[in-house]
């Protein structure tokens, strides 16, 4: 396992680490604002009209609630995407999350937005514990609101872009009575992959996180055995630390040898028995090839095992994308939810 004390970046000053972290320094206190209005407003335009369901408590634990937008019927649900929202693990809710859910609808695609308590009301393992039970609420529930349980894809930007990857590890499903594969497809957007750097950094203010909690929370540090297609994406004027980290991920999800660590092996959230070597070696080629059509679809080189970069986008704008069909980001989320689609026989 790698060691927790040292990873790259932790000989840089502190003000160097906040230069890669802070992102709302790249776009200005004043665009920053108007960007969380217009999440909140652009959601809110989303969902007029649109079929659903709001409040749905998904976790008898916390009393977290999420809303549908855009569902089938029973008897044909539709491929889900469920969205998480950023903020820094302490901000926005499902309220300013729903701006894409009239372009999935358009599009034969249900929309699910869960909240999740911020912090510093509940600790990081207590809101990746909360989104976990929101998959789990999709699969268990999710037939009886027109949502397909066997094509649930998910997404999410900056601190949703880590607690995808956090969906994206095994061992978890099992607790929760899950199969495997309940995450079917992945969009991880200026995601955080190694959250070490955090410790030293402002907003372990409210996280209060120690090296080792960090990486143990950290997506990078948590080999995933099953292979199934995602895609990391970043805008072209992220923060440093996000582009680095997601270029990092998608290495170590291509199997990479630069996105892993000396001396990297599975962690604790990894299933103890790996697939047989040649279904996991076609689990592989099925997901490069889904990545590889994903990447065509937005205009990308398909060859690329990099990040997704969305041209002129920065961390906050970016996701404000998949508002509209025709951009990269849309094209390649649609992708990957007809990835999902089980296969036509003969």
């Amino acid at each position: 396992m790698t060691s927790a004390s040292r990873w790259p970046g932790d000989t840089l000053e502190d003000a160097e680490l906040d230069e890669l972290y802070n992102v709302q320094k790249t776009v200005g206190d004043e665009r920053f604002h108007e960007l969380l209005a217009e999440y909140r407003s652009e959601s809110e335009r989303a969902v007029r009209g649109l079929p659903g369901h709001r409040g749905l408590v998904y976790d008898a634990v916390g009393g977290e609630r999420l809303d549908v937008w855009g569902p089938g019927e029973p008897a044909r649900p539709r491929p889900v995407f469920v969205f998480l929202h950023g903020g820094y693990w302490r901000a926005l809710s499902r309220d300013d999350s729903a701006f894409m859910a009239r372009m999935l609808h358009e599009n034969g695609v249900a929309t699910v937005v869960p909240d999740y308590t911020l912090a510093p009301a509940a600790s990081l393992e207590e809101i990746v514990r909360q989104v976990r039970a929101a998959i789990a609420w999709v699969h268990g529930n999710g037939r009886a609101h027109g949502l397909d349980p066997d094509r649930i894809v998910v997404g999410g930007s900056s601190a949703g872009g880590h607690l995808t990857g956090m969906l994206m590890l095994d061992g978890w499903q099992r607790e929760l009575g899950l199969p495997r594969d309940v995450v079917k497809a992945a969009l991880p957007i200026s995601g955080l992959f190694d959250l070490r750097p955090l410790s030293r950094v402002y907003v372990n203010a409210w996280l209060g996180l120690d090296v080792p909690r960090a990486a143990a929370l950290s997506p990078l540090l948590l080999l995933a055995r099953r292979r199934f297609p995602a895609l990391m994406t970043v805008a072209e004027h992220d923060g440093g630390g996000f582009l680095e980290q997601s270029r990092r991920f998608a290495a170590l999800w291509a199997g990479r040898p630069e996105g892993a660590e000396p001396e990297a092996g599975p962690g604790p959230e990894t299933e103890p028995e790996a697939e047989a070597e040649a279904e996991s070696a076609a689990r592989a080629e099925s997901a490069a090839r889904t990545e590889a059509g994903a990447r065509a679809e937005a205009g990308a080189d398909s060859a690329d095992t990099g990040p997704l970069v969305i041209p002129g986008r920065n961390h906050y704008d970016v996701i404000l994308d998949l508002r509209d069909q025709e951009t990269a980001l849309s094209r390649a989320l649609l992708a990957l939810v007809r990835s999902t689609a089980p296969a036509t026989p003969g």
